[in-house]
């Protein structure tokens, strides 16, 4: 339970900072070029963005550390491509495909989430770790 804890504060934290790059740096201009798709920035629920990356990091981390019997790095980070590759779709193509934003936006928004799930991924690795091998019974009288 304690790793899965800070599983979750890691990949939060890695994933604020992914953020701040993504909209904050490389879509800065573009978002100024289509200023009016967007709340202006002293409207912006700002705790509501960081609410939502915290559930989020506490799904992927869950699903993860719950339903997965052989945990490991090769496991961990093909679960975060794969995670990536959904949501990053979805919120990229998808929104591509009902709202007027540039195709920049939307690659970007696919690439910045397979990015910060493969590195979501290795967190997973690193801090949950590898499963543990079931017990063995010991037969036999003592």
């Amino acid at each position: 339970m304690i790793r899965a804890i800070l599983a979750v504060v890691a990949v939060f934290v890695v994933w604020t900072g992914v953020d701040f790059v993504i909209h904050g740096v490389v879509l800065a201009e573009t978002y100024a070029a289509t200023a009016e798709l967007w709340r202006p920035m002293d409207e912006m629920k700002m705790y509501l963005i960081h609410l939502a990356v915290l559930v989020s990091a506490i799904v992927f981390v869950a699903i993860y550390a719950g339903f997965f019997a052989n945990k490991g790095m090769k496991t961990a980070v093909g679960y975060g491509v794969l995670f990536g590759f959904a949501s990053g779709f979805s919120m990229g193509y998808g929104t591509y495909a009902v709202m007027p934003i540039p195709y920049k936006i939307a690659l970007v928004w696919f690439w910045g989430w397979m990015i910060e799930a493969a590195l979501g991924g290795i967190l997973l690795g690193l801090i949950v770790g590898k499963s543990e091998p079931a017990a063995v019974p010991q037969s036999g009288a003592q």
